[in-house]
């Protein structure tokens, strides 16, 4: 028998009937404070209704699925809800393939994009802010010398801490493969050996292109050059999709008493062969060119203009799901010129966007401080949503004041040309992740971006509810 809180019985009601009823429902799940709707019939949804019930914070439609913002309470609301209309629990996982239903193949890709590399976020994170701190120890200097030249504690914490960022950054591909093959529904243990093989001490490190002459497999026929792709993203994500493909298809056609040995020994040499011989040189260029055109736009004489652009356009990509391809150009960059010009200015989106939310519980009058007070924090800590969705996006306004916030701290940026390590967390943490020094600036427009949005918002919402 399903728990139902009496607490939550009539809001629940309300919810049920404001997505169209409980036939309009394939499926529903939850995550830490929203509810996740797949409906046969998105528009029988009554936005207006539902957002005057009290325990919804607010409402919105993401990657196929209607979202319902209920907060920290929304694992009891969740089990009271199905208890009262008997629905049937479904994963996350199942979830999303109900959703798909809904999408277009562009929507489709992108939520594809964002499932390889969310699971690798943590790591991603942690390595961003470990790289922050070695920079502060290893080149920030104190009468005349580093942190780490100070004494052996120090040189040995820069170097054992090197032991983690290489593994999370060097070795990327085989995090990206096993995500890929994971999403593909393959063997997961395979997707992590073929990310080995493309970052294997025997092959030529990919650092070292254009310095050294690699070895070569020579199959009389055929030579392919014994080349690793260290830090390298979409060779990495086309070889997961290749063993990914493979394999479910071999599945499907051999025999199962064979299965268990003849799919995995065909699947692997065949994609290792493709990835050195076909995939991982076309993949590398792909990225080379895909580096260059950020490159372009974002430093050298078009920097400040290119900057200001992302910054005000960051937000909006959020909202689309568009954002999470980002992570495959900043790889490219940080393994092209050793560092990223996008992190700093997504940062400062969600800085902008945390400032906008909390302007709002500040100044207006109308806004749930209860909602807009917990998404400022959340967004200043680099997860926006939230804010976006529970108030900035909700009232409009302050969502364009954020973008023009962000686009000034932008511009500030892409005139100094401001570079982080790698991504981090991207909020006011952020700071951390990027270069030392490029830290003065940075403060800077971090402040610029704060003050711009306030000001601007705090205007504006005095302007509407006067």
């Amino acid at each position: 028998m399903a728990e139902i809180n009496e607490k939550f019985r009539e809001d629940a009601l309300k919810v049920i009937e404001g997505v169209g009823g409980k036939e309009n429902v394939s499926s529903v799940t939850h995550c830490m404070t929203r509810l996740r709707f797949v409906l046969k019939d998105p528009k029988k949804a009554n936005v207006k209704e539902l957002e005057n019930i009290k325990s919804v914070k607010g409402t919105f439609t993401n990657g196929g699925q209607f979202q319902i913002i209920i907060g920290n309470n929304v694992a009891s609301f969740y089990k009271t809800m199905t208890g009262l209309f008997d629905i049937k629990e479904v994963s996350k996982e199942e979830n999303k393939e109900y959703a798909k239903k809904n999408m277009n193949p562009l929507e489709r890709f992108l939520s594809t994009m964002a499932e390889i590399f969310v699971p690798l976020l943590p790591a991603l994170i942690c390595g961003g802010l470990i790289l922050g701190f070695r920079n502060i120890i290893g080149d920030i200097q104190f009468n005349g010398k580093t942190i780490a030249q100070t004494s052996d504690f120090w040189a040995t914490a820069y170097n054992f801490l090197w032991l983690i960022g290489e593994a999370i950054f060097h070795y990327l591909p085989v995090g990206i493969t096993w995500s890929v093959v994971r999403k593909m529904g393959g063997s997961q243990i395979l997707g992590i050996v073929l990310g080995i093989t493309l970052v294997s001490p025997q092959l030529m490190n990919a650092y070292n292109i254009g310095k050294m002459t690699p070895e070569v497999w020579d199959f009389g026929i055929v030579s392919i050059s014994k080349v690793g792709y260290q830090a390298q993203v979409i060779p990495a994500i086309l070889a997961g999709l290749t063993l990914g493909t493979i394999e479910t298809k071999l599945n499907k056609i051999v025999h199962e008493s064979v299965r268990v040995v003849i799919v995995p020994i065909i699947s692997l040499i065949v994609t290792v062969f493709l990835a050195h011989a076909i995939i991982g040189p076309f993949g590398r260029l792909a990225g080379d060119y895909v580096g260059h055109i950020f490159q372009v736009l974002l430093t050298g004489k078009f920097a400040v203009f290119g900057s200001i652009i992302f910054g005000l356009v960051y937000a909006p990509l959020v909202i689309t799901g568009i954002h999470h391809t980002t992570n495959a150009v900043e790889f490219t960059l940080v393994q092209q010129i050793g560092g990223t010009m996008i992190f700093p200015l997504l940062a400062l989106s969600n800085i902008s966007q945390a400032t906008a939310s909390l302007t709002m519980a500040l100044v207006s009058k109308t806004v749930k401080k209860d909602v807009a007070i917990p998404a400022s924090i959340s967004a200043y800590l680099g997860v926006t949503e939230p804010a976006l969705y529970g108030v900035n996006v909700k009232y409009k306004y302050p969502m364009i004041c954020a973008m023009i916030g962000s686009g000034c701290g932008a511009g500030i940026c892409g005139f100094f040309g401001v570079m982080a390590n790698s991504i981090g967390v991207g909020g006011l943490p952020g700071i951390l992740t990027v270069k030392p020094q490029y830290w003065l600036v940075y403060l800077i427009a971090m402040i610029v971006t704060m003050s711009v949005t306030f000001i601007l918002t705090a205007l504006y919402t005095k302007k509407v509810e006067k």
